[in-house]
């Protein structure tokens, strides 16, 4: 089919236009496929960013979680008095108090010198762990008298009471009369451990 040059003119204008509208086509769809892949790496940056903050607060939430659970453990060592430097008149107080209540015929006890048992390094400062060990002799009636006295030493507070070796003999005397004369005598090594945080101190 052969066209007039009058035809070819006629069509002319409808031909650009849809040259046109077939460019405007291509470069909208070419747009959008710009957009949707502009979206979708927005669309990843976000995520990673989401990703991230979801893991910091993950972390900030484990590192609160850790020091609230310090914060309660070094609460109760400060309510059992074990931080900060012995306490010798203290634990006179309460040997004596322990003597009296549990009416115990015959306490004594000597306590070394304190040493370092060790020392944790941390920030800003080390934490040192001291101990003085007090020797002890009890004159008891009955077995159970001891487990008491160490059950109300370690209920004291004022440090850590470590029982490193306890030993009962019999004395080989027996109760006669109105007064009560011990059976048995104690002697144990116990070690009085406190902890010094040199930062505290400073």
């Amino acid at each position: 089919m052969t066209l007039t040059r009058e035809e070819l003119k006629r069509l002319a204008l409808p031909l650009l236009i849809a040259v046109a509208l077939l460019a405007t086509g291509i470069g909208m769809i070419y747009s959008a496929g710009e957009g949707q892949r502009s979206a979708q790496a927005r669309l990843g940056v976000a995520q990673s960013e989401r990703r991230q903050n979801a893991e910091r607060l993950a972390r900030i939430a484990e590192e609160e979680r850790e020091v609230n659970q310090k914060m309660d453990v070094y609460k109760q060592l400060k309510s059992l008095n074990i931080l900060g430097d012995e306490r010798r008149l203290e634990w006179a107080d309460a040997i004596n108090r322990i003597r009296v209540q549990r009416e115990l015929l015959d306490v004594r006890y000597r306590v070394e010198r304190q040493k370092l048992l060790n020392s944790v390094p941390g920030k800003p400062a080390n934490v040192e762990f001291y101990a003085s060990t007090m020797h002890v002799d009890l004159q008891l009636l009955h077995e159970e008298d001891l487990l008491r006295f160490l059950a109300d030493l370690r209920a004291s507070g004022n440090a850590y009471y470590s029982v490193k070796k306890c030993s009962i003999v019999r004395t080989g005397q027996a109760q006669g009369g109105t007064t009560m004369t011990p059976r048995l005598q104690a002697a144990c090594d116990i070690d009085l451990i406190t902890i010094v945080d040199r930062a505290a101190k400073g």
